[in-house]
């Protein structure tokens, strides 16, 4: 549980350089829409404090999670310097959220390695609901804004 107590939605912002000039895309899950939308914001709102210009980032909303990889791919295509997939999977009383969690995992990875820009993963993974809204801006943070401040120094490496 020590990992409860690190939180990059606490960072230091003298380590993140600005995002000005950046074109960054963000696929979005319409699944469990409520916890989707707090990353979101948290996420845009990161971005846009860095300097990231508003024209420069681009929504793009895909039904649920498992489409996440689906629109990262399309993404890929275009000119982004970074692509943040944002979806929340909450566990229920069958298997579909071990196949759902680890096909997506799976595949961003594999377009990690097989393509470029970098594709930042935001799937919340949860066990129930409580976990979800204590990690898209509550008691834990929000994985949005972390993922955003991932996407900025990944881009960084590019440059």
């Amino acid at each position: 549980m020590e990992s409860l107590k690190k939180n990059l939605s606490e960072y230091d912002l003298d380590k993140v350089k600005s995002g000005k000039g950046l074109r960054i895309a963000l696929i979005v899950s319409e699944w469990n829409k409520n916890i989707t939308d707090r990353l979101y914001n948290g996420a845009i709102k990161t971005l846009l404090k860095h300097e990231v210009n508003v024209s420069d980032i681009k929504k793009i909303n895909v039904p649920g999670s498992f489409e996440l990889v689906y629109g990262a791919r399309l993404a890929q295509k275009q000119k982004f310097n970074v692509i943040i997939v944002i979806g929340s999977i909450i566990k229920g009383e069958t298997d579909h959220f071990d196949f759902i969690s680890q096909s997506i995992s799976n595949s961003i990875a594999m377009l990690n390695t097989n393509d470029f820009p970098p594709v930042i993963f935001c799937v919340l993974t949860d066990n129930n609901i409580n976990q979800s809204i204590n990690r898209s801006g509550g008691e834990y943070g929000n994985k949005g804004v972390e993922a955003a401040i991932t996407a900025l120094r990944m881009a960084e490496l590019d440059s």
